[in-house]
């Protein structure tokens, strides 16, 4: 654990012994979606019922790409929306993650959506992970 994350646990909550346990749980649950999710969007509120503007726009690029998307409300997980900001070093919400990377937040997606980058990204993401997951069931058998 890096000493700049030891210095944050404890100037958020010195007196909590468990605090820093919570912070590394929620940092391994937001590895674990990342990992198992090739196209995932943290915003607030969900892609049906978005709870922010920002959030509404990126989630309607997103769903316009035509393929499945995980995402997770930020608003129902308060640990990921304090900690994913300082993982992802990136400040704001929403935040786009295709096959472990961050894309970016609302501008970005906006931006790639408007150029035609963010279809053939997303589409060919979505590609990989149903020949992935087609590869995993055929090496059970």
């Amino acid at each position: 654990m890096s000493q700049a994350l030891k210095t944050r646990i404890m100037a958020a909550n010195p007196f909590n012994p468990n605090y820093e346990a919570v912070i590394v749980e929620t940092l391994e649950k937001i590895k674990q979606q990342i990992a198992e999710n090739p196209i995932l969007i943290y915003m607030k509120g969900s892609p049906k019922l978005p709870s922010c503007g920002f959030s509404a726009q990126a989630s309607q690029a997103l769903m316009s790409c035509g393929e499945p998307f995980a995402y997770v409300d930020i608003l129902q997980n308060p640990d990921i929306r304090a900690e994913l900001p300082a993982y992802a070093n990136w400040p704001t919400f929403p935040q786009l993650w295709v096959e472990g990377e961050l894309v970016g937040g609302c501008d970005i997606v906006l931006e790639m959506f408007q150029q035609g980058e963010l279809q053939p990204l997303i589409k060919e993401a979505a590609a990989r992970a149903k020949a992935n997951k087609g590869e995993e069931q055929g090496s059970a058998e």
